[in-house]
C-alpha cells in the first residue's frame, strides 16, 4: 500500500506503536493504518506490506508488518511535512510561506541552499540556523531509529540517546552500550542489554554485570530503599544477568575496591555512593547543627514576647503549644510533626513572629513549588522550594553548600516527610552551624518519592527535640475532613454519611465504567453548578494509579474531552494539548525555574511556532514542539503527585482495581489536600481495605543508626 501520511491518530513514545490514517491511492477515502512507525510525520509518503483486518470498535485497519518511507514529494505532501510540528521554528503558517517561494523545490533547498530561505519575509537569520539544526538533527535521529528499530528500542529513549551523543550515538553504542545506563536519565539496563545482544557482547562480561549490580541497586532505589544486602544482589544478579555467582562476587569485590560501591559490613549493607554518604553527611549535620551554642536558648523576653504576639493575633496558646514555641527557640533542632486541624501553622507562623522579634532573619523552605507557595500564603513571607532555595543550576547541582552557606539565622522546612535522603543532605550542607533548623510535617503521609524515610528516621533516633501536636482544635473539629483523616489514621473506617452541610461525601458505585461517568459528572455539572467554583482550577481528582480505567491517564483523557473544548491545540503523537488546559511539569527544568509536580494552565497555543505558553501561578513559561514531552494533563494527578498541595476540592475512586497500592497512608495523604470538600467514590469494600492496610514501606535506611552513633560519641 502505498500513500501519504494524513493523520497520526495515536502514537506510543515508548512502544512505536501508531495508528495512521493515510491518503492511498486507489481509495477514495483516508485508510487506517496500525502498526510500529519510527518517527514518522504528517505528510511523509510510505510504502506499507501487511493485511487488513476488521476491529470489532474501530472496524477496517490495514495492519503493517513493514514499510519504508521516503520524503513527500508534492507540494501538499511537503507542506504537511514541515508544519507537523517536526522542525522547531516552522510551524503550519511558516510552513506555507517556505512552500510558496520555493514549491516541490523546499527540500532541496532546505538541504542544500538553507540561506535562501532569507529570501522569505520576516524568516530571520537565527530562525534559518534553527531550521537547519533541527533539520539535520532530525535525520541523524531517523537515522538512529533505523538503527535501534531492530532491538525493539523505543523512539523515546532513542531521542534522549541522540540528545546526549549527538551524531556520534551509534559509534558509541558499538563500543560500549551500557554506557547509556550511566550516562542517560531514564534509560535502564534492559534497553542496554537488548542493543549489547544484537552486537554480540558476552553474557558474563564485566561491564553487564557491573551495570546490572547498579540496575538491582537503582531499582531498589526507586521504591524508597537507600540499601541492599550482598545476599540479595547475588540473588537477583543472578535471576537478572544469568550468570554464575561467582562472577557476580568478583564484580562485586572490584566495584568496592574502586569504590564505585560502598559496602558497610557491620550491618550487612550495600550502598550506592550517594545514598551512603548522604545517611553519613545528614548525621554529621544534624550533630553539629545541635552542638553549635544556640544564642537563643536562654532568651530572658520570651514569655513577654509571646504575650505580645497573643494580643496582637488574638489567639491564645495553650500549653502544648507553648512547649511548642519554646522548644524551637531554645533549641538549635527541633521537629513538629502532626495530622491536619492540630495546629502546626498556627505554631509555625508564632515561631516566625517570636524569632523576627528577637531580630532573627527567618528563612521558609519546602520541597515542592505548591508546598512553598502555600507556605507563602499562610504565614505571610516568603518561601522557596529547597531546589530554589539552593541555587540549583541547569544540570541539578548546588550553588549553596558547605562552603557557599545560606544566610540567615532560622531554617523553618515545611512538608518534611517529603524530603529524601539526598536532598536533606544537600539542604544540611548549605546550613552553617549556627543556624537554627526546625523540620515541621506530618509523619503518618507517604514518605518521600525518592529513597529514604528521613522524616520518621530522625524523628526515631531520639536525638533532637519532638514536639507531637494531637489536639483538633474547635474550628476544625466540625470538619469531617479532619475528623475523617484522623480516623484513617488510627485505622477506623471514616465516617461515611451523607450530610447537605458536610464537607465530606461518599458515593458508592462497584463498576468503574461508572465510576469514570460520575467524576465527569461531577467535575463538569454536579461541583461547579451546587458551589459555583470554577470546575478546572478548583476541583482536582486525585488517583491512586496512573494505570487502568480508573488511572490518571485515562481520567485524564475522558476529563479533557468534556472540560475543554476549545478548537485551538498541538497534538504530538497521542497527547492533546488545548488553550485552557490544565496541565503538570512531570520533570525539573532548572532553566525555565519550573519543577516537577508544578500545576498550570495553557494560556497561548502558537500554530505559527508550533509552542504554547503555560501559567505557573504567574510565571510564563513557554514550551516548544520538543519539549511537550515535560508537560502531562493534570485534571486527575496521582495522589503521590499531590504531595505538598492543597485544592479547594479533591475526588478520589477507590476501587479493588487499585489494590496493590492501596494502603492508610495513601488514602490519608489524599484526603488531607483538601481544603474545602471531598468526594470518595468507589467501593466501601476497598476503602475499607485500605484503612486496614497499614503495612509502612519498611524502607532500607540506617539513618536513624548513624545518628544515635554520631550523638553518642559525645556521650
Amino acid at each position: 500500500m502505498h500513500g501519504v501520511v494524513e493523520r497520526i491518530t495515536y502514537q506510543n513514545q515508548e512502544t512505536g506503536f501508531c495508528v495512521i490514517k493515510i491518503r492511498a491511492e486507489g481509495f477514495s477515502d483516508t485508510v487506517t493504518l496500525t502498526g510500529k512507525f519510527i518517527s514518522i510525520n504528517v505528510g511523509a509518503v510510505i510504502e506499507a506490506k501487511g493485511n487488513f483486518v476488521v476491529n470489532k470498535k474501530f472496524g477496517s485497519q490495514f495492519n503493517v508488518s513493514e514499510y519504508s518511507e521516503s520524503m513527500p514529494a508534492s507540494i501538499l505532501g511537503i507542506e504537511k511535512y514541515l508544519g507537523s510540528g517536526l522542525i522547531e521554528g516552522v510551524g503550519s503558517k511558516f510552513a506555507s510561506k517556505i512552500i510558496e517561494k520555493f514549491g516541490k523545490d523546499t527540500i532541496d533547498i532546505i538541504e542544500n541552499n538553507p540561506q535562501r530561505l532569507l529570501e522569505i519575509p520576516k524568516i530571520g537569520s537565527k530562525r534559518v540556523e534553527a531550521i537547519v539544526d533541527s533539520w539535520q538533527k532530525h535525520r541523524n535521529i531517523k537515522d538512529l531509529m533505523m538503527f535501534l528499530s531492530d532491538c525493539g528500542v523505543s523512539t523515546s529513549i532513542a531521542h534522549k540517546i541522540y540528545k546526549v551523543y549527538g551524531k556520534e550515538s551509534i559509534l558509541t553504542l558499538k563500543e560500549n552500550p551500557y554506557r547509556v545506563v550511566d550516562d542517560i536519565d531514564g534509560v535502564g539496563f534492559k534497553t542496554a542489554d537488548i542493543i549489547a545482544e544484537k552486537f554480540g557482547y558476552p553474557k558474563d562480561s564485566y561491564n553487564r554485570c557491573r551495570t546490572g549490580i547498579f540496575y538491582i541497586l537503582s531499582k531498589l532505589a526507586g521504591d524508597g530503599h537507600c540499601y541492599s544486602t550482598f545476599d540479595d544482589i547475588t540473588q537477583k544478579g543472578k535471576e537478572l544477568l544469568d550468570i554464575e555467582p561467582q562472577t557476580i562476587a568478583m564484580t562485586f569485590s572490584h566495584l568496592t575496591k574502586i569504590n564505585e560501591l560502598v559496602c558497610e559490613d557491620k550491618e550487612n549493607a550495600v550502598y550506592l555512593p550517594p545514598f551512603y554518604y548522604s545517611e553519613i553527611g545528614i548525621a554529621k549535620r544534624i550533630y553539629q547543627i545541635c552542638k553549635y551554642k544556640n544564642e537563643t536558648e536562654k532568651a530572658p523576653d520570651i514569655n513577654r514576647i509571646i504575650k505580645n504576639i497573643e494580643n496582637q493575633s488574638g489567639i491564645i496558646y495553650n500549653d502544648t503549644q507553648l512547649s511548642a514555641i519554646k522548644t524551637a527557640v531554645s533549641s538549635k533542632f527541633t521537629v513538629i510533626v502532626g495530622g491536619p486541624g492540630v495546629g502546626k501553622t498556627t505554631i509555625t507562623r508564632a515561631i516566625i513572629h517570636v524569632f523576627k522579634f528577637m531580630g532573627k532573619e527567618v528563612i521558609l523552605t519546602a520541597p515542592t513549588g505548591r508546598a512553598a507557595k502555600r507556605m507563602t500564603e499562610l504565614c505571610n513571607t516568603e518561601s522557596k522550594t529547597i531546589h530554589r532555595l539552593l541555587e540549583a543550576d541547569q544540570s541539578g547541582r548546588f550553588n549553596k553548600d558547605d562552603i557557599n552557606t545560606l544566610d540567615g539565622d532560622v531554617i523553618i522546612i515545611d512538608e518534611s516527610s517529603m524530603i529524601d535522603t539526598v536532598l536533606m543532605y544537600n539542604l544540611l550542607k548549605a546550613i552553617p552551624d549556627k543556624m537554627i533548623v526546625i523540620m515541621v510535617g506530618d509523619a503518618d503521609q507517604l514518605p518521600s518519592v525518592n529513597a529514604g524515610n528521613v522524616l520518621r528516621d530522625i524523628i526515631n533516633s531520639k536525638a533532637v527535640p519532638v514536639v507531637r501536636l494531637n489536639k483538633i482544635y474547635r474550628q476544625t473539629q466540625t470538619s469531617k475532613i479532619i475528623t475523617n483523616s484522623h480516623k484513617i489514621n488510627l485505622g477506623e473506617v471514616p465516617d461515611l454519611s451523607n450530610k447537605n452541610s458536610s464537607d465530606f461525601f461518599f458515593i458508592y458505585e462497584t463498576n468503574p465504567e461508572n465510576i469514570v461517568s460520575s467524576i465527569k459528572n461531577l467535575c463538569a455539572q454536579r461541583l461547579p453548578n451546587c458551589y459555583k467554583i470554577d470546575r478546572i482550577r478548583d476541583i482536582q481528582v486525585l488517583s491512586p494509579m496512573k494505570r487502568g480505567l480508573l488511572g490518571t491517564e485515562n481520567l485524564n483523557t475522558e476529563l479533557q474531552s468534556i472540560l475543554n473544548d476549545n478548537k485551538l491545540f498541538i497534538k504530538k503523537g497521542a497527547s492533546v494539548y488545548k488553550l485552557g488546559d490544565k496541565v503538570m511539569q512531570i520533570k525539573n527544568n532548572y532553566d525555565k525555574n519550573v519543577f516537577n509536580g508544578d500545576i498550570g494552565l495553557i494560556t497561548s497555543v502558537n500554530l505559527q511556532t508550533n509552542s504554547i505558553d503555560v501559567n505557573f501561578d504567574g510565571n510564563i513559561i513557554n514550551y516548544l514542539y520538543q519539549e511537550l514531552d515535560d508537560l502531562s494533563l493534570s485534571y486527575a494527578i496521582t495522589i503521590h503527585k499531590s504531595q505538598g498541595g492543597e485544592f479547594p476540592i479533591i475526588i478520589i475512586p477507590i476501587h479493588y482495581q487499585s489494590r496493590v497500592v492501596l494502603q492508610r497512608n495513601l488514602i490519608y495523604t489524599g484526603i488531607t489536600r483538601a481544603k474545602k470538600l471531598v468526594v470518595l467514590i468507589g467501593d466501601r469494600d476497598a476503602l475499607q481495605y485500605a484503612v486496614k492496610n497499614s503495612i509502612s514501606d519498611n524502607r532500607k535506611t540506617l539513618l536513624k543508626n548513624k545518628i544515635i552513633e554520631k550523638f553518642k560519641q559525645d556521650s
